[in-house]
């Protein structure tokens, strides 16, 4: 009869998958993989990984690949220094390298007229200089802002309360008791007879 097996510890199965997974990975693989001064994850596939800088969706990740001539499909830490070099120069100025313009976050800029894609701090720069513009010119929309209102024409009346506070309910007015007979008002009934005898 077989002896039944021990069960093995923790930490022991942990050392094994470890080994597996050093096994498998090629010698130049990059846990981690800098691009346009952002930490993507290397183990995700590249355009998923992209998608982890600020201002960058799939759709923009995907013409960034098709572009610089990379895999979609390729993980992020299996690439080279070249390639990324090329990503890094087809974001900083992404309609020298052919993406159309309709799919820039920012087009026709205010100062310049210019049809750009920001990313990173830069987007967050801008996006808070125009907020302070809309306020400081008092446009509806920045007045909407500035009272933490929606902007973009939604209904209030049930959502949103997050920004108008909590609910506040009706509250019932107390009924007054009912008033006394003409003859008790100020005074009672003597007040009523001094009247009388005025008359």
């Amino acid at each position: 009869m077989a002896e039944p097996q021990k069960p093995t510890s923790s930490t022991s199965l942990r050392s094994e998958v470890a080994s597996v997974t050093r096994q498998q990975l090629p010698e130049n693989y990059k846990h981690i993989v800098r691009v346009a001064n952002v930490d993507i994850p290397g183990e995700k596939q590249v355009v998923w990984a992209l998608t982890k800088i600020k201002g960058i969706g799939i759709n923009f990740a995907s013409a960034v690949c098709a572009v610089s001539n990379i895999s979609r499909d390729k993980k992020a830490g299996n690439l080279n220094d070249e390639e990324v070099k090329k990503l890094n120069a087809v974001m900083q100025d992404p309609s020298k390298h052919g993406i159309p313009i309709w799919m820039f976050n920012r087009k026709k800029d205010y100062d310049t007229g210019e049809n750009k894609h920001l990313v990173t701090g830069t987007l967050s720069f801008v996006q808070e200089n125009d907020l302070k513009r809309l306020k400081k010119i008092r446009t509806l929309r920045g007045v909407r802002h500035s009272k933490g209102l929606t902007v973009r024409g939604q209904r209030t009346k049930s959502n949103f309360r997050r920004n108008k506070g909590k609910v506040v309910g009706v509250v019932k007015t107390k009924v007054a008791p009912e008033k006394a007979a003409d003859g008790d008002k100020k005074g009672g009934a003597k007040a009523g007879a001094k009247k009388e005898k005025k008359s």
